[in-house]
């Protein structure tokens, strides 16, 4: 059968169904360019089988695993170890899912990050601590870091949390609750963080990708840098477009993330910067965690929340309720993520039922830890058929 595209062309797929496809679309399907597939080290929550899985479910084809791993990958050793266990866990399961691997920034790694050039997307700097012992926060270490990726023509991603201040507002919270989170790991950590890493990519001309931008003060900077034409990237999260700080009320630790959720006003400027351009990618920081773990007590809770599965039907609701265009959705789902990272092109779809209503349910989550922060929220649109390397997956 013929099925229509988001820009007006068809595709052919070899199904059979006695549906009514009026409103089935296909898409391009998605690339997820910040994931956290927990392999090595902490299979419990995830691994590139059940990570496999959800990401068909979720119409992504495409991921960016992490490097804050057991151990972390931060040489080749590490990252051929990881790269051969990810190959074995993919053939397990069936499914060729496109992976590639971030390296993350050490203090002393520099000839590891040479020596890896050809075999990553990019090197991560953690500028503010969170889950995992990745930390690098003095400048003339991060300096470093930029200069070389500048000379390798890597991409630089930064975590960008001001390790200092964060630190700064510990000291004011000694009993702290999930409802510090917020205050302890305030927006001018962010907002410092970015500016340090944008004048850094100023200073060395290394390509810069600022991860999980959830404030209005970092906008404000990416945009400059951007009008100044350096070459600065911005990402966002589903958990930041769609919840905010008052979630903590009714999701205590499962609203619990590094960097935290912000503000109304927050959350309308991000999606204002979705609508300008500002922001580039739509990565969902998928880090699940276990319900056990989560249910710790404050702050022993780790933070990070899984997402993959949702996110392209918390984006079709969004844009059945007038919030978002289609061309949008697949600019920040797929076609930013290509061209930013110089990805080939693939012939990969998601096919969508725009009409489809269903409430989100822990229950039918793919995802080893089997819980999500969206769970019970009504959703109209849904991907049913994920098309990877020319095979028809039905979700």
């Amino acid at each position: 059968m013929q099925i229509k595209t988001y820009n007006g062309q068809t595709i052919e797929v070899d199904i059979t169904t006695a549906d009514n496809t009026d409103s089935w679309l296909a898409l391009p399907a998605l690339i997820d360019p910040h994931v956290h597939f927990r392999t090595p080290g902490a299979e419990q929550k995830e691994n590139w089988e059940s990570g496999a899985i959800a990401a068909i479910a979720g119409g992504v084809t495409t991921v960016f695993d992490m490097p804050n791993n057991t151990p972390s990958i931060v040489d080749e050793s590490t990252l051929d170890a990881k790269t051969n266990l990810v190959e074995k866990q993919l053939i397990n399961v069936g499914i060729p899912l496109r992976n590639y691997f971030y390296l993350g920034a050490t203090l002393d790694n520099l000839a590891e990050v040479e020596k890896c050039k050809n075999k990553i997307i990019g090197v991560k700097i953690f500028m503010g601590a969170s889950t995992g012992n990745l930390l690098v926060s003095k400048n003339e270490a991060q300096e470093k870091i930029f200069k070389k990726c500048a000379e390798l023509g890597l991409i630089v991603a930064v975590h960008a949390e001001d390790d200092d201040l964060i630190n700064e507002q510990k000291l004011k919270f000694p009993t702290p609750t999930v409802f510090d989170h917020g205050k302890i790991r305030p927006d001018t950590a962010a907002q410092s963080a970015v500016a340090k890493a944008i004048e850094l990519a100023r200073k060395t001309g290394a390509k810069l990708y600022i991860l999980h931008t959830s404030t209005a003060l970092e906008l404000d900077l990416i945009k400059k840098a951007k009008q100044d034409g350096l070459a600065i990237y911005a990402e966002t999260t589903p958990h930041h477009l769609f919840l905010d700080e008052s979630a903590y009320e009714t999701l205590g630790t499962l609203a619990q993330m590094n960097p935290p959720l912000r503000s109304k006003s927050d959350v309308a400027a991000l999606w204002q910067a979705v609508e300008d351009g500002t922001i580039d990618t739509i990565g969902t920081d998928h880090a699940p965690h276990t319900l056990v773990e989560k249910s710790l007590p404050y702050p022993q809770s780790p933070s990070g929340v899984p997402g993959i599965e949702t996110n392209l039907p918390l984006l079709l609701n969004a844009y059945n309720n007038g919030k978002i265009s289609l061309e949008k959705i697949v600019k920040i789902t797929r076609l930013n993520a290509q061209k930013i990272f110089s990805l080939p092109d693939n012939n990969d779809w998601v096919i969508v039922d725009l009409k489809k209503e269903q409430p989100i349910k822990n229950i039918n989550l793919k995802t080893k830890c089997g819980w999500s922060p969206f769970d019970g929220w009504k959703i109209k649109g849904w991907p049913i058929y994920t098309i990877l390397n020319n095979k028809l997956y039905k979700i």
